[in-house]
């Protein structure tokens, strides 16, 4: 199928075979997408090993992060525009350019400039795949679609760490970016085949001035919370001076969108009950999500002794449950039409998890952390799924692609701020519980604190210096749960906009 129309492309028309195939490619873009994401995590020593710029490592991910929280938003927006076939499929060879210099590179700058462009077209490939969904499916069946690309998620998160440690080991670690070349190939030539092509009747004077304020407004979220008090004091003229910017491109953004003929984020939609409610509760599961898992591989590692392998392992429990409940809110979603009531249980059930982590101390067992990550992933699963179904059931047609990534965007947002804001209070209280049992037992500093370094210690410092890293995780845990009830009590605002069972997509 390879046809032309005038407006969005929408399912009518497609078969049911034809549907099936769409959805097939979408779901090996998201792999593609996301695996560009995880199969870096294991190699990363290695990398640093190989190129040097120690001190740029965290480079690596910041830039993947940034960009495509930048990527998702201004993609969304061209897929409104001008259709999700030419914008998934750009994206596509973004995504394959950056991974290309990346695969090739030989110095730090090199690998975190392909990173960059890499995540550039991995936010616009995330948020458009979703976006098609709603362009191939009525209301009803888009939670249950939504769920099943968030297993794809849940997949690459587990399998991606695996391919890349076996291709380091194997081959090198510049394989780790060719290894998904022919996903990427075989969606997009189902894509293009699947996918009709869009021919807008008149000409589209495109926001470039709001997509540079916004850019540079996400930019400035991103790094200040990343570099906030790691790279940066909090009180620096620089971190000041950046922070003062983002301002201005906040005040700018809302005086340009406000008379933009197209604006990239029609401040319309802050207007929108749903768009509001969802978006809320994504940032705060992001932050709670995002900013409480980062902790706990130290913890496995540290106190525990885990290595750190078996430690990444432990997300497997959070994403058979987010798969399992993503997957069972969108059927429910699919046969009722109802979702209201889905995020409030979920964001509860969250809430509860984090309490659970809260209690975490050195005699804990490994079935109550593998217990807990269960019960996380369950209260995750549909606040994903079905807030992106619900966007896009309430939202204006010729607004689906910036409503999906808005979803995204406010999500990843968050995640930052939570892993920069928990990552000081975690700091500030290791310092407060360890500083002088740490100094004692080995003559370091907190900053050098690791799994081994605490093995060589005497077994009384080892006991004070368990109990005090497990004490300084329960603050990051609480505050984690207060978010969620607090993100539960906002999902009791949503108001549901109805779905009809045989309504057209």
């Amino acid at each position: 199928m390879n046809t032309e129309t005038t407006q969005n492309p929408t399912a009518a028309g497609q078969t049911p075979a034809q549907t099936r195939i769409a959805l097939a490619a979408v779901a090996a873009t998201l792999l593609f997408a996301s695996l560009g994401q995880t199969i870096v995590t294991t190699a990363m020593p290695i990398m640093v090993a190989d190129l040097g710029g120690m001190e740029h490592m965290t480079w690596v991910i910041t830039a993947y992060l940034l960009a495509s929280t930048i990527g998702a938003p201004v993609a969304g927006k061209l897929g409104d525009l001008f259709g999700r076939k030419v914008v998934v499929q750009l994206g596509i060879f973004v995504f394959l350019a950056g991974a290309t210099l990346a695969g090739l590179a030989q110095s730090m700058g090199v690998l975190i400039a392909g990173r960059a462009i890499q995540g550039l077209g991995g936010g616009g490939l995330i948020v458009v795949a979703m976006a098609i969904v709603a362009d191939v499916l009525p209301a009803r069946q888009r939670g249950q679609a939504q769920g099943l690309l968030g297993a794809v998620f849940g997949v690459s998160t587990v399998i991606g760490p695996l391919i890349g440690g076996f291709l380091v080991e194997a081959l090198s670690w510049h394989w780790i970016f060719f290894a998904n070349f022919p996903v990427g190939l075989l969606a997009l030539a189902v894509l293009h085949a699947a996918l009709p092509n869009v021919k807008r009747d008149s000409a589209v004077k495109l926001d470039m001035a709001g997509a540079f304020l916004l850019a540079t407004l996400l930019s400035v979220a991103v790094l200040v919370s990343n570099l906030g008090g790691a790279v940066l004091p909090w009180g620096s003229l620089e971190l000041i001076g950046l922070a003062g910017l983002g301002l201005a491109a906040l005040a700018g953004f809302i005086a340009v969108e406000r008379r933009a003929e197209e604006p990239i984020l029609p401040l319309s939609l802050f207007r929108n009950n749903t768009f509001l409610v969802v978006n809320s509760v994504g940032f705060m599961v992001g932050v709670a999500m995002f900013g409480t898992i980062t902790f706990l591989p130290l913890y496995l590692q540290v106190v525990q002794g885990v290595s750190p392998a078996v430690s990444g392992l432990f997300l497997t429990p959070m994403m058979a449950g987010l798969i399992a409940s993503s997957a069972l809110a969108g059927r429910v979603m699919s046969r009722t039409g109802r979702y209201r009531w889905m995020p409030v249980v979920s964001t509860a059930l969250l809430a509860l998890a984090m309490l659970s982590l809260s209690t975490l101390a050195p005699g804990s067992s490994l079935w109550q952390v593998t217990l807990s990550m269960v019960l996380v992933g369950l209260g995750l699963g549909p606040v994903f799924s079905i807030g992106i179904a619900a966007i896009q059931n309430a939202v204006p047609r010729e607004m689906l692609g910036v409503g999906t990534a808005s979803a995204n965007m406010f999500r990843l947002i968050g995640g930052s701020v939570g892993t920069a804001a928990f990552g000081a209070l975690f700091s500030t209280n290791l310092a407060r519980n360890l500083g002088g049992d740490l100094a004692a037992g080995a003559g370091t500093g907190i900053g050098s604190i690791s799994a081994e370094m605490v093995s060589q210690m005497p077994a009384a410092a080892q006991s004070a210096v368990y109990t005090g890293f497990s004490d300084a995780l329960h603050p990051v845990f609480w505050i984690a749960a207060g978010l969620a009830a607090l993100a539960c009590l906002i999902s009791l605002r949503l108001r549901e906009v109805p779905m009809p069972e045989n309504a057209a997509p």
